[in-house]
C-alpha cells in the first residue's frame, strides 16, 4: 500500500487545518488507520488512531478534544481535523497503516502499524 498525507501549511496558533491520507490499494477499509508526529531531533508520536468502520477512534491526551479522526472508505482516505492549534503543533504529520484489530492498548503502538507514507509538515505560529 502506498500512503500520501497532505494539507499541511502555516497557520496561526488557535487556527485550524484538515490534513488528508489517501491510500492506494483496494483493501483500505479492511484495515485500521493513524497519524503520528514528529519534531526534528526527537521521537515520533503518537496523535490519533480510527478502526477500519470509523466506528471507534483513540486520542493522544495532547490533542484530545481539538483533533478529531476520520476516514471515508469510498475514497480510501482518512482524515484528521486539527482544530485550537497550537506552536507545539508543530510538526511534520505522517498516517499508518495498522495491522489487527483496533484497542486501547496498541492503538499508539508504531510496531502494530506497518505501512507509513511520507509526512506533511504543520507549522503552528504563537
Amino acid at each position: 500500500v502506498q500512503l500520501q498525507a497532505s494539507g499541511g501549511g502555516l497557520v496561526q496558533a488557535g487556527g485550524s487545518l484538515r490534513l488528508s491520507c489517501a491510500a492506494s490499494g483496494r483493501t483500505f477499509s479492511n484495515y485500521r488507520m493513524g497519524w503520528f508526529r514528529q519534531v526534528p531531533g526527537k521521537e515520533r508520536e503518537f496523535v490519533a488512531a480510527i478502526n477500519w468502520s470509523g466506528t471507534s477512534t483513540y486520542y493522544a491526551d495532547s490533542v484530545k478534544g481539538r483533533f478529531t479522526i476520520s476516514r471515508d472508505n469510498a475514497k480510501n482516505t482518512v482524515y484528521l481535523q486539527m482544530n485550537s492549534l497550537k506552536p507545539e503543533d508543530t510538526a511534520v504529520y505522517s498516517c499508518a497503516r495498522g495491522m489487527g484489530p483496533l484497542t486501547p492498548w496498541g492503538a499508539s503502538a508504531m510496531r502494530e502499524y506497518d505501512s507509513w507514507g511520507q509526512g506533511t509538515k504543520v507549522t503552528v505560529s504563537s
